[in-house]
């Protein structure tokens, strides 16, 4: 159980969820963040936007954002869950593109310290042919869910252990969005 009574049932409302519930003042503009980073157009596919979040959330340990955002990059990408799970594993030998590769280094740079990132890593993605919007969203993407992590696992919320109960969240997400 949660830390503090968020006052909902938190097998009904996981992770996030019931925080965000618990304080709808402050859900309304992290909802607002998450949709604009990772469903707005204007920058990588959302597929490949959840999986640098579910991978930044997999290198914090947090066990509800990895797996529902895994959950919710799987069913945006033509691989599926297979290619979340190679990432998460092995992000060298993950068969994904070089630009992504290089785009999730950077990520997972952002996870140890904003000053990992190294203009070494920038020009690599660049070189791969990031754009400086691309590069921009995957930062922020990476320090946002540093934040929304350390804000699950701060309040010691209840996490699902099973893969497949994250499937309705991501079906949801992927149709309604963030917020709903």
């Amino acid at each position: 159980m949660a830390y503090i009574d968020l006052g909902v049932d938190e097998h009904e409302f996981p992770g996030i969820t019931g925080p965000m519930r618990f304080r709808p003042e402050t859900a309304q503009p992290l909802n607002m963040l998450a949709e604009v980073l990772l469903r707005a157009p204007h920058s990588l596919p959302p597929g490949e936007r959840e999986l640098i979040a579910a991978y930044v959330s997999g290198l914090n340990h947090c066990h509800f954002c990895c797996s529902s955002h895994s959950a919710f990059a799987a069913v945006q990408l033509d691989a599926g869950m297979s290619l979340v799970d190679k990432v998460r594993a092995d992000l060298e030998s993950a068969p994904v593109t070089p630009k992504l590769r290089a785009l999730l280094r950077i990520a997972g740079a952002v996870q140890q310290s904003g000053r990992a990132v190294t203009p070494e890593l920038i020009e690599g993605a660049r070189a791969e042919g990031a754009t400086d919007v691309e590069l921009h969203d995957t930062v922020l993407i990476a320090a946002a869910f540093c934040m929304y992590n350390r804000y699950v696992d701060g309040l010691g919320t209840f996490a699902p252990e099973r893969p497949e109960d994250y499937l309705p969240m991501a079906t949801r997400i992927v149709e309604q969005g963030y917020g709903v």
